[in-house]
């Protein structure tokens, strides 16, 4: 059974994403969290399999970077899906600051596309914990299933799930063009050039973080994309 942390402030929508997530899986067990302290003790004592989580509880404004900072502490990597009010064209710094999975914009998403994500999350919060143990690589280590979380050199490329799905596609055509239209088929919503680029600029700057000299993703002007897995010299 899994283990599923809701923390929010507002009770309505708290209700709606536990209503939500148990509709995804009646069988889980789902804790609801509304302040910090309350959180962050929770997180102290209980190993959950997802997290979902505001960034502002209350008056708090930053409360939810305080808890994911504390959740990192325990060195568990949960899972954390960030459902917030802010604009989701901040969204990347985001992720970047709190180490989060993924995130949605309230107000901007139905129950279909929460349970899409949410269910996602699961079965890669499942992967990672049914292996034992994560070989260092020299390249890429991705599960050919799609469903934990890519690897390199050892370090996970800390992405959202939909660039997750671009960069298995790129890899699993390694040093062949990947048309838009292919690409396409991996984004469930804004299928267009401009935000398979956006996607494709947060896997550079993901492995930049971790290879400052990755030069492996070679855009093929007015045809699509090619992964390489190079480093620029």
């Amino acid at each position: 059974m899994y283990k599923v942390a809701i923390i929010e402030d507002d009770e309505p929508t708290s209700r709606q994403l536990r209503d939500w997530a148990l509709s995804a899986d009646p069988e889980i067990e789902v804790a609801q969290w509304f302040t910090r302290d309350d959180a962050e003790a929770a997180i102290a004592r209980e190993d959950y399999d997802l997290i979902t989580l505001d960034i502002e509880l209350g008056r708090d404004r930053h409360a939810g970077i305080a808890v994911i900072n504390a959740l990192n502490k325990t060195g568990r990597g949960t899972p954390v899906l960030v459902v917030s009010a802010m604009p989701a064209a901040v969204y990347r710094g985001i992720m970047k600051a709190l180490d989060a999975w993924d995130y949605l914009q309230k107000t901007t998403f139905e129950e279909p596309e929460f349970i899409d994500t949410f269910l996602e999350m699961l079965r890669a919060a499942r992967n990672r914990r049914q292996a034992s143990k994560r070989p260092l690589s020299d390249e890429l280590s991705i599960d050919p299933l799609h469903q934990g979380t890519p690897f390199w050199h050892g370090k996970r490329v800390n992405v959202p799930l939909t660039a997750q799905r671009i960069l298995a596609v790129l890899y699993e055509k390694k040093g062949e063009i990947v048309s838009y239209d292919e690409l396409f088929a991996a984004v469930k919503s804004g299928r267009n050039r401009e935000n398979i680029r956006k996607h494709i600029s947060t896997l550079r700057e993901a492995f930049r973080e971790l290879d400052e000299h990755f030069d492996g993703i070679e855009n093929v002007p007015m045809r699509g994309f090619r992964w390489t897995g190079e480093r620029s010299h």
